[in-house]
């Protein structure tokens, strides 16, 4: 069986996006998770880590003597061994679209990840409104707008590409920080973000984020207690 390693749900999105796609798409794996204590060297997280995989971080996919980190790595090799689970678009053109906004996320929208960390468990719309004066953030959303509006115009919704694909699992992170920090979204787009908190997989990883009641002062910017 696979096993997959991930950080504390209420916090780690890149966790997130591995989890999420594996348990939406039905693959059956074992959690392993290493609860974030620091991320500093020597610290008991990063023993635990490095472990397991030369970078040190999470998520981390092992399968038999395989081990695959880096999270869109990840999303690769599933979707090969898993070709059965049409994890990216059947369409040459539709999937080469899904591969480009899923590099997009995996390589910027800094201002978005920086001043809006995950937090689930965290009700942040007064911070979230500081935030929105940030030229460099809502450039970001506004991306964020166009992009999701464009391709559920093409492909008919309620997901990007209709059904659920890597690219919705990516974004699944993306969704929870404009909830937790009540960005502001146009009404066409907003239901794709409610569409996605409510799939499966998602909703379960909420709801485990939920009970972890695991506070760490370092991931959190904004509170000094919940």
């Amino acid at each position: 069986m696979l096993k997959l390693y991930i950080g504390n749900k209420n916090y780690s999105s890149w966790s997130m996006r591995a989890w999420v796609l594996l348990r939406q798409a039905g693959i059956a794996f074992e959690e392993v998770k290493l609860r974030f204590d620091s991320f500093d060297v020597g610290s008991d997280f990063k023993r635990a880590a490095l472990a397991v995989a030369p970078t040190g971080k999470v998520p981390v996919l092992v399968d038999g003597d395989l081990v695959i980190w880096d999270s869109l790595a990840i999303a690769e090799y599933v979707a090969e061994k898993f070709p059965e689970k049409q994890l990216w678009p059947v369409d040459s053109r539709a999937r080469a679209r899904a591969r480009s906004v899923c590099a997009d996320v995996h390589s910027d929208f800094t201002a978005l990840r920086t001043h809006c960390t995950m937090n689930i468990e965290a009700k942040l719309p007064d911070v979230g409104v500081r935030l929105w004066r940030k030229a460099a953030l809502r450039a970001e959303v506004d991306r964020l707008v166009h992009s999701w509006r464009a391709l559920l115009a093409e492909y008919g919704g309620p997901l990007l590409f209709g059904n659920f694909t890597i690219a919705d699992a990516y974004f699944a992170p993306i969704c929870m920080r404009l909830v937790t920090y009540e960005l502001p979204l146009p009404e066409d787009v907003a239901p794709y973000v409610a569409h996605v908190r409510a799939l499966p997989g998602v909703a379960a990883w909420i709801a485990d984020a939920l009970v972890e009641r695991d506070f760490l002062p370092f991931e959190e910017p904004y509170r000094t207690a919940p």
